[in-house]
């Protein structure tokens, strides 16, 4: 039995709705052990943990700490103490990492979502925003890295954070796979772009057009094409060469591209089904749906004069 004793350890905080849930994603699936909304009285316990036998690698894991107002026990100028404690009586290398984001933005995302701000269940979430603002301002003045997430989305953060934390022995290399509507722009990251757009097309299809490629109707349609099966075939046998010769170059980051014309059906299919394919074949990639989300357009579609094809 080992103790964990991670060589470096992240607290990850922020204002409510500023992506901290993005950036702990991102971190897990960069090989960090990741622990949210733990009570601050059972840290010193979750470090003194005892790992099972043959799990001692674990050991060199950087740890990252979900913590935000919402926490129990949440104060943020004894969370700086207990910060200090832990670098003084453990030797560990403490950072902290603070999302921020402008009021407007956070008020807009919540009224998006229709959620409830935590710290204003009921009143405007704007009450909840100012007063949240006021108990983390200590954390954020203490904090080593602030990424201010105003113009940011979710794959633009997930970057940041990989940018930022990304680790060799963890994450070598860092592998995305993106779905993306061409009508809505080219992904500017992409190191590999394959065009679903031959396969057959479910926005014509009224029962399939509100649904995405997660859908399994969508799935069995796009699936009954004729050219699937040996063209999605071939893809995957490529990158299963290509991948470990980009790590072999030392390439830190990969980002494969599925588009299709809206970014809703066809390219998400592909990209799940991709990244499925190269979970088993031991990669860990990232899935990103850029348009997935995106309201349908016939306008985008550009539809045959022939009738429904893709």
């Amino acid at each position: 039995m080992t103790a964990i004793s991670p060589k470096t350890i992240l607290l990850v905080s922020g204002l409510s709705g500023a992506g901290k849930t993005t950036a702990l994603k991102t971190l897990e699936d960069m090989g960090w052990e990741v622990v949210d909304n733990l009570p601050l009285v059972l840290l010193d316990r979750l470090l003194d943990t005892p790992l099972p036998a043959g799990h001692a690698s674990i050991d060199e894991r950087p740890l990252a700490l979900g913590i935000d107002a919402r926490t129990r026990g949440f104060d943020a100028n004894a969370i700086v103490q207990r910060i200090k404690a832990l670098r003084e009586r453990h030797g560990h290398d403490v950072e902290t990492l603070f999302l921020d984001c402008s009021g407007t933005e956070l008020e807009r995302r919540y009224a998006e979502t229709r959620r409830r701000h935590p710290l204003a269940l009921d009143r405007p979430a704007s009450d909840g925003i100012a007063r949240e603002r006021e108990l983390t301002e200590p954390l954020r003045r203490w904090a080593a890295q602030v990424i201010d997430t105003t113009s940011f989305n979710s794959s633009s953060l997930q970057q940041e954070i990989r940018s930022r934390f990304s680790r060799e022995r963890l994450s070598d290399p860092v592998l995305t796979i993106l779905s993306f509507g061409f009508s809505r722009g080219v992904p500017r990251n992409a190191d590999l772009m394959f065009d679903m757009r031959f396969l057959r097309n479910p926005h014509w299809d009224d029962q399939l057009r509100p649904k995405t490629g997660l859908d399994p109707e969508v799935a069995a349609y796009i699936m009954a094409d004729p050219a699937y099966d040996e063209a999605v075939g071939k893809i995957e046998d490529l990158l299963a060469m290509l991948l470990p010769r980009y790590a072999e170059s030392g390439k830190a980051y990969i980002t494969v591209a599925f588009g299709c014309t809206g970014g809703r059906h066809r390219s998400v299919h592909v990209a799940s089904r991709v990244a499925r394919y190269l979970q088993d074949a031991g990669f860990s990639p990232t899935i990103s749906h850029r348009n997935m989300e995106s309201a349908p357009q016939d306008s985008l579609e550009k539809r045959r004069a022939r009738g429904p094809k893709a």
